[in-house]
Parts: C-alpha cells; sequence; structure tokens
C-alpha cells in the first residue's frame, strides 16, 4: 500500500506480507544461519550424527551434510537457497557439502555485523567478489600436483573423506575399493581423463559385515536363471546381449488365420515352434553360453537353452545391458540374423549366487571391464545406507583427484592459509570494501575452528597456535589434529583433499550469500510459502 495525495493505494492482494529493509535481510540471514548452525556439529572426525524422521515414520542416520539437508523439511525460502548449496556441491564434485554450507553461514554473519556498521550491501558484495576471485589464485597456487595414477595418494584421499563417517572402521577396506573402482573406469580422451560414476554398480544387501564389501570386476545383475535345469556356473563364458524377444510376438496390425482343420492347427503350432529354435539356433550357433535378453524368453526357448547348457537371463534393464556391454566388450544385438562370435562378451565366470534371501547372477573376472559392481553389506538397513552414502563420498574424491591431480592439505589447513593470504591481499584495496574482505578471511576460519570445537579442544588456543606456524614459508600445510589437538602437517599425516572440492565449496557459498545480502524486499503471496515460515519471528528493526 503507498499513499497517493494522502489517499491509500492498494497494490498488493489481501493477505500478502512483506518485508522490506533490514528487517528483511536480518530475517533471510536469520534463517540461513540456523541451516548452517544445524550440520555444523557434523563437520570432521569428531562430528556427530543427526537422526531424522521422515512424515511416514522412516528413520535417516547420517552426518553426511547433503543427505541431512535433502532430508529435513524447510519452509523459508532463503533456507532453501542455503540447502542448494549442499546440492550443487553434492552433484560436482560429491563432498564437501557440510564445509561450503557453513561457510556461507559465516559469510553472511558476517556481513550482517558489517551492515550493523552501516556498511552498505554493495560494497560487501564487491569485496567479497575480490575476495573469490582472489581465494581462486591462491589456492591453485598452494595446492600440490600429485600422480593421478598413485595408489596411495588416492587411498589417504579417499580415506579423509571417509573419517567422519559412521563405518570409520572399515574406512581402509572402502577405501580400496573406491580407488580400484574408479581406476578401472577411466576413459582417456587424448589429454584428457573421463571417468562416469555412472558405470560404478553399488548394489545394497543386509547381511554379513561391513568387511564383506566387495569389488566385482564384471557386474551383479539383480535377476535369477530362468530355467532350474540350467547350470548354475560357467567358467570362461561368451555372453551375448539381446535387445530381441526370444518369444513369439504379436503383429503389429490385427490377423485373422481361419483354421479348418486339426492338421491345420499342427501346422501353425509347429510353425510357431519353428520360429523359436531359429532363433535358439542363432544364439547357439554364435558360440554363446550365457545369454542376457532385454526382453521376455519363451518356456520353449528355455528349454531349449537349458538343453544346450546354456544360461538364460530375461527381462534385464537397458542400464544393466550398457554396462554388461561395457564390462564384457559385447555387443546389444537386435536382430538375431546378425549376431555372430564377434559380437560376444567375454569374462571369467558367469554364476548365480544366494546373497541375503535373493538370488543374483555376477559376472566376474572381466578383462579390463569398464563398468563394475560394488557390493554393499551390513548388518542392519541403517548401516547399509550410510555405508553407501561414505562410499560414495570416497568415489567422488577419487573421481576428482584423478581428473584434476592438485591436492591440498586437509585438517582447515587451506582455509587457513587462505585466510592468512587474503588479510594480506585487503591490505592493498583500502577503503570499505577492505573490510568485507577481512570479514570474508575470517570467515574461512569457521572450518578449523568447527573441527577444534566438535573435538572437544579450546578453537582460540589453537587457531592463535596454527596461524603462527602459517608464518612459516613451509608451514601452508598446516592443521589441526583433532585427535591430539595440536597442529600437525596434514600432507605428512595422510590427511589430504582435492583442490576442486574446496574450490567449488568457496565458490558456491560466495555466490548463494551474495545472493542472499542483495535481497532487501520480501514479498510472500496469500496463501503461499511466508517470508519467515518455519522460523520465529523477527523484531522489527528500523
Amino acid at each position: 500500500m503507498v499513499q497517493l495525495s494522502g489517499v491509500p493505494v492498494i497494490v498488493l492482494k489481501e493477505g500478502t506480507e512483506r518485508r522490506q529493509g533490514r528487517n528483511a535481510q536480518r530475517n533471510n540471514i536469520a534463517a540461513s544461519i540456523a541451516v548452517s548452525e544445524a550440520v555444523r556439529t557434523t563437520l570432521g572426525p569428531k562430528g556427530m550424527d543427526k537422526m531424522i524422521v521422515g512424515s511416514l515414520g522412516d528413520v535417516t542416520i547420517t552426518n553426511d551434510g547433503a543427505t541431512i539437508l535433502d532430508e529435513i523439511d524447510v519452509e523459508h525460502p532463503a533456507a532453501k537457497m542455503m540447502i542448494e548449496i549442499a546440492k550443487t556441491q553434492d552433484s560436482k564434485v560429491g563432498d564437501g557439502t557440510t564445509t561450503s554450507v557453513i561457510i556461507g553461514g559465516e559469510l553472511l554473519k558476517s556481513a550482517q555485523e558489517l551492515m550493523d556498521q552501516s556498511v552498505h550491501p554493495t560494497i560487501i558484495l564487491r569485496g567479497y567478489r575480490k575476495a573469490l576471485i582472489r581465494s581462486r589464485d591462491v589456492l591453485k597456487d598452494i595446492a600440490d600436483k600429485t600422480d593421478a595414477s598413485d595408489k596411495d595418494i588416492l587411498k589417504k584421499a579417499a580415506i579423509t573423506a571417509m573419517n567422519s563417517k559412521s563405518i570409520a572402521g572399515a574406512r581402509e577396506h572402502y577405501a580400496e575399493i573406491a580407488v580400484s573402482a574408479v581406476l578401472q573406469i577411466v576413459d582417456v580422451r587424448g589429454d584428457t581423463k573421463i571417468i562416469d560414476l555412472d558405470q560404478i554398480q553399488i548394489i545394497k544387501k543386509e547381511g554379513g559385515s561391513l568387511s564383506d564389501t566387495e569389488l566385482i570386476d564384471g557386474l551383479i545383475i539383480d535377476k535369477e536363471i530362468v530355467h532350474p535345469m540350467m547350470p548354475k556356473k560357467l567358467k570362461d563364458v561368451k555372453i551375448a546381449l539381446i535387445d530381441a524377444a526370444l518369444e513369439i510376438e504379436k503383429t503389429e496390425f490385427d490377423a485373422e488365420i481361419k483354421i479348418q482343420t486339426p492338421d491345420q492347427i499342427n501346422l501353425f503350432l509347429e510353425e510357431e515352434e519353428n520360429v523359436l529354435k531359429r532363433k535358439v539356433s542363432a544364439v547357439v550357433d554364435s558360440g554363446a553360453t550365457v545369454v542376457f535378453c532385454q526382453k521376455g524368453i519363451d518356456d520353449k526357448a528355455q528349454n531349449l537353452f537349458a538343453k544346450e547348457n546354456i544360461i538364460a537371463v530375461r527381462r534385464v534393464k537397458r542400464s544393466d545391458m550398457e554396462k554388461l556391454s561395457r564390462a564384457t566388450k559385447g555387443k546389444i544385438i537386435t536382430n538375431l540374423v546378425e549376431l555372430s562370435n564377434e559380437d560376444l562378451g567375454t569374462a571369467g565366470f558367469a554364476e548365480e549366487k544366494k546373497v541375503g534371501s535373493d538370488n543374483m547372477i555376477f559376472i566376474s573376472e572381466c578383462s579390463d571391464p569398464k563398468a563394475v559392481s560394488i557390493l554393499i553389506r551390513g548388518g542392519v538397513e541403517h548401516v547399509v545406507d550410510e555405508a553407501e552414502r561414505t562410499l560414495n563420498d570416497a568415489l567422488c574424491v577419487v573421481r576428482t583427484i584423478v581428473e584434476n591431480p592438485y591436492i591440498l592439505g586437509g585438517g582447515g589447513s587451506a582455509e587457513i592459509e587462505l585466510s592468512k593470504q587474503l588479510k594480506e591481499f585487503a591490505t592493498t584495496i583500502g577503503g570499505r570494501e577492505q573490510l568485507a574482505i577481512e570479514a570474508y578471511a575470517n570467515s574461512l576460519e569457521i572450518v578449523p575452528k568447527t573441527l577444534a570445537e566438535n573435538a572437544g579442544f579450546d578453537p582460540v588456543d589453537l587457531l592463535v597456535e596454527i596461524r603462527s606456524k602459517h608464518d612459516n614459508p613451509n608451514g601452508k600445510s598446516i592443521g589441526v589434529n583433532v585427535y591430539s589437538g595440536k597442529p600437525e602437517n596434514m600432507i605428512k599425516g595422510g590427511v589430504i583433499e582435492p583442490l576442486d572440492i574446496l574450490m567449488q565449496a568457496i565458490q558456491s557459498a560466495t555466490e548463494v550469500a551474495s545472493m542472499i545480502i542483495k535481497i532487501d524486499d520480501v514479498i510472500a503471496a496469500s496463501g503461499g510459502t511466508k517470508a519467515g515460515a518455519g522460523m520465529p519471528e523477527m523484531p522489527d528493526m528500523d
């Protein structure tokens, strides 16, 4: 509503809620900080877990930032923007979600303090933008190049990613699986290495222990052999991948056949059987000993395959067929007439095994497979689910280093070094933008500070000690040892993280914080999401 010559003019619909100026900014920042604080205690090896109970009573226990924020039901629009940081971080690099969210929250907290000192949001945004550009350059300078094929480095990075998870006891085993799986599926295109994690099939089965988790150098198909008389295990198999029905299909058009004598019925049935025999013969003549069919297999065809000692599996998913093709080097055939020995894939073993309560088919010992499977085992459902999330983090970290082989020290060492250099950079800028850059630098120290707090140590004394170590030219990798509470060289201690993960975390956090700072007017339509929904009412600060 506005006043025009003393007469009120109504612009918005009745019931619309509007917050303006500092009140809107404070409300948005408070909601965003609340999201950041919700996951802050989960950071690091000593972080705590969260139990999330869904609307249907399903329980999730985890300390994975992306999972926590994805599971909780948030209504506040600014808080939803913070959750987008975690989703972006997870989709881009797969790890560092908690780091990105708590940095974003701290940037907003610092911005609020500057606005309380009458620093205009536009000046803060300019300072943050300059700090982000400088941060990218500094991170590239302090990162160490490594050998992308060095399994020891990759394993240490994977273990670092898993240290904070509840399955930390099995992290060595999981790290070896993650490294082996990623290195197996690398595609080299010119000078570029491409890794598609979708080619790593992850299957979860309750029962057994975490140490029973295994990497299959081939594929696991969650199906059963179609006929009881077929062999349950074959060695040195040749695999036919067929995208055609091994059964009598209906014609495309409605047809009517007039049969006048019993002999004609027999001829009709015989011709149907001959059609099936020709299809089966095409497979047998190719030399195949295992058949994976994307469509159906008729009972008569099953009998014929069983007589030939051939394993047959029907209605295999298209995605599994493509993975089988990459694993066995076989071609997916749509016309059985074209099937030949050159189209067949190969594997060391094809075997039906009982895993838990289900029968599954294992295609193993493939020669240089470009698709592999990981079978995750665990005592209960919650453990298996957390193991999958943990393994996904490890796979993403290893992939990131293989694709861009630059590493940083963990334990907050990179953030402290970056903070130090940004403070030096701020002195060259001057003006109020210097305050924003210094605030940005201080915000980055939330990572080592939180690591120390979650481990039960005094963050103030520890940060002072670490900062003094970073004044040394060789101190860039000194970070927080959460077990001893002392400064330590993280690279030498095997605490390693990829450059791309921290780079993406800082970029995502800065962009979202800048977007929230710039909002000074929130208009919520009647019946829609309220600007303060789910949050305590903020007092009027104007």
